[in-house]
């Protein structure tokens, strides 16, 4: 958070246009919503200058740039409402973190608000606030969070129609604010879901999942810790454009951010568990596999070491001695029961090791 002087207004050029909007691109929409305790009028107006005369006609004047705005938006704006031109540079590169900043007249906040897509994508809400207005741009036009602000001053609902527009500062930021409890109740289903695939040991329970719930955890983390600090300035800070029942206020949409800032928290080492989870199910599996895999082994050593004996080849015609049970009428017999005796004398040593039964109840599970 800073504080800032307020300095003359100086042109602004949108990036990517040094001459205001290029041919065929979207115009910004300019909305205002006039309201007091006893009516509310909305018109879409198609310059700034227009917008002057409706300042000071009612007890608050909201004004939203819906899509991003061309040099003559901005500059119009910027000389009816006295804005400086460091305020409006970071209008026009939307990759601002929550900030607070203080220009005397009026205050500039900076959120980011959740849109709808993959991935976690969200927008700046740039905000300014004064005595009597509150003047809001966004960057993609429709598709926002703010509806319900608009619905509760249309319908008189709660105090926002007879509060200032430090009210409906407080009431957007919150709105904001809240918009990202829907975000981390989808990702705690998607955690849940994997949760009891890895418990139950399925072979679906894909770790990149896991990793990408956890990197989405992150980014929405860095959303809210510095919009965290911002309400803590407005609750905090002694400025006169915010009165000490909208502190009040301001001290509950600290409390959500703080909530959401510990699920979190709680989410991400939950991430790490199940990974370790996964990767120790991961390796008990191959253990498993590798234990059958060794008795196999280990059960057809002795067979194939009798069968590897008998196939020497020594002719038993050139000694007495060279494998005389070839010639032995049981010879056959012989060695096929000396190879079952084997492989049954270690199954029986296995199992009163206890290895077998160990192996056969893993199974089971």
């Amino acid at each position: 958070m800073h504080h800032k002087a307020e300095g003359a207004v100086a042109p602004v050029t949108a990036p990517g246009s040094a001459h205001g909007a290029p041919p065929g691109a979207r115009v910004a929409s300019l909305q205002v919503m006039s309201y007091g305790p006893d009516k509310v009028e909305e018109r879409v107006v198609e310059n700034a200058e227009q917008i002057r005369d409706l300042l000071g006609k009612a007890r608050v004047t909201w004004v939203n740039v819906d899509g991003p705005a061309d040099q003559a938006v901005l500059a119009g704006l910027g000389s009816v409402f006295e804005l400086h031109p460091l305020a409006l540079e970071d209008v026009v590169n939307p990759r601002q973190r929550s900030k607070v900043e203080d220009y005397g007249k009026y205050l500039f906040i900076v959120t980011r608000m959740p849109v709808a897509g993959d991935r976690l994508p969200t927008e700046q809400l740039s905000l300014f606030f004064g005595s009597n207005f509150v003047l809001t741009f966004q960057e993609s036009p429709g598709g926002d969070c703010l509806d319900a602000v608009r619905n509760r001053i249309r319908r008189g609902i709660g105090t926002v129609r007879g509060a200032g527009p430090d009210h409906l500062a407080y009431e957007l930021v919150d709105q904001v604010t809240d918009s990202y409890f829907p975000v981390l109740e989808s990702l705690e289903k998607r955690l849940d879901v994997l949760e009891e695939k890895i418990l139950k040991g399925r072979n679906d329970a894909d770790p990149m999942s896991i990793h990408e719930i956890k990197r989405d955890l992150l980014a929405v983390r860095h959303t809210l810790r510095p919009l965290r600090e911002a309400v803590t300035f407005l609750m905090r800070e002694g400025s006169a454009l915010i009165s000490q029942e909208t502190r009040v206020y301001l001290r509950d949409c600290a409390d959500h951010v703080l909530r959401m800032l510990d699920q979190i928290e709680t989410d991400t080492v939950l991430c790490s568990d199940l990974m370790n989870v996964h990767l120790t199910s991961v390796n008990n599996r191959m253990s498993e596999v590798m234990k059958v895999l060794t008795i196999i082994t280990t059960l057809f050593i002795p067979p194939a070491f009798i069968a590897s004996l008998y196939g020497m080849n020594f002719n038993p015609e050139k000694s007495p001695y060279n494998m005389p049970e070839l010639n032995w009428f049981f010879g056959y017999p012989f060695a096929l029961g000396l190879m079952g005796l084997l492989v049954g004398g270690l199954l029986f040593f296995l199992h009163h090791k206890g290895w077998l039964a160990d192996l056969f109840k893993r199974r089971r599970r």
